[in-house]
């Protein structure tokens, strides 16, 4: 077994990439470290002294980000001994991915897909950014609320268990994916102030929906058959009410084999790269700020843009 004390993290990355790019999906990789739990209050890098043998620590957070890194998951650690436990990762199927998944268009994001079977509400990171931008644009003000890329109906769940007054709002969502679209109407069948539509994002004026105090989109906007400058523009323009409120959520991760992988990724390249994100970004921040928003961007796994409107007209 593969066993590290005073190696660098550099060194350690490399001997376990080398054994992981051998391995097949769901092969197990152990090896023996500190204990993370031996100390508190200690810096990763700290060295330690432990009957007569040096450690470097690291704490569970920096191994859970490595096996993130190697594509890997990290399993439940076993304790070696009074210092030390066996950690063990185990290797993704990256086959086993919504984005890699050959299927029609509409039913990529369908209730029967593998993106049906993820569930962004009960991924940390998410659910607390998304929740603090709801707050920011004090939701339970917000009477008509527009959601685009509704799909099963995550974003509604949150309203509703946070709004105190849910049943005087309206909630309207808009996806082309139909079996995701007939899902989550059975989802909020005893609901009836929530009404969703199977459209065209690019055909949102052919429904007359009037415009809305909240216009929500997560993972949507940045979709390959949209424009993404030309619809934001569009949406402000015309499904929002001057005093409202708008929450973008751009996807800053992965999605393989049932973990959420930290980076955006983009075609042609082998690692995590951001610009395209960040350009989306930046814009949406910008043209925001000009139509007289308040924004903010926060998140981590899913970058959140959210704007209120301080238009005094």
């Amino acid at each position: 077994m593969l066993t590290f004390t005073h190696q660098t993290l550099t060194q350690i990355t490399k001997v376990l990439q080398n054994y992981i790019s051998t391995m097949q999906p769901k092969e197990i990789i152990s090896f023996q470290v500190l204990n993370p739990d031996i100390a508190t209050s200690l810096y990763n890098g700290t060295r330690i002294t432990c009957n007569g043998q040096e450690y470097i620590y690291r704490g569970y957070k920096s191994w859970m980000d490595l096996a993130h890194i190697l594509r890997c998951r990290m399993l439940t650690p076993q304790i070696a001994d009074e210092h030390t436990i066996i950690m063990r990762y185990e290797k993704l199927d990256e086959d086993s991915s919504f984005h890699t998944n050959i299927t029609d268009k509409e039913e990529k994001y369908g209730e029967n897909s593998i993106f049906g079977a993820i569930h962004k509400n009960e991924e940390t990171s998410f659910i607390y950014s998304y929740i603090q931008a709801l707050e920011n644009v004090h939701v339970n003000k917000r009477k008509r609320i527009l959601n685009l890329g509704v799909n099963s109906g995550d974003e509604f769940e949150v309203i509703a268990s946070l709004a105190d007054n849910f049943e005087e709002l309206e909630l309207v969502g808009i996806d082309y994916c139909k079996s995701a679209i007939t899902a989550a109407k059975e989802k909020f069948r005893d609901k009836p102030n929530i009404s969703l539509h199977v459209s065209d994002i690019n055909e949102l004026e052919k429904l007359d929906l009037g415009k809305f105090d909240l216009i929500i989109s997560i993972g949507t906007l940045q979709s390959s058959n949209l424009a993404f400058n030309k619809v934001l523009m569009s949406i402000v323009q015309n499904q929002l009410k001057k005093e409202g409120a708008v929450i973008l959520g751009f996807p800053n991760c992965r999605w393989i084999d049932g973990e959420m992988i930290y980076g955006a990724r983009v075609k042609n390249y082998a690692f995590s790269e951001m610009g395209l994100l960040y350009k989306d970004v930046i814009f949406a921040k910008k043209y925001l700020q000009q139509k007289k928003f308040r924004v903010t961007v926060t998140g981590k796994d899913y970058i959140f843009v959210t704007a209120t409107s301080i238009r005094k007209d």
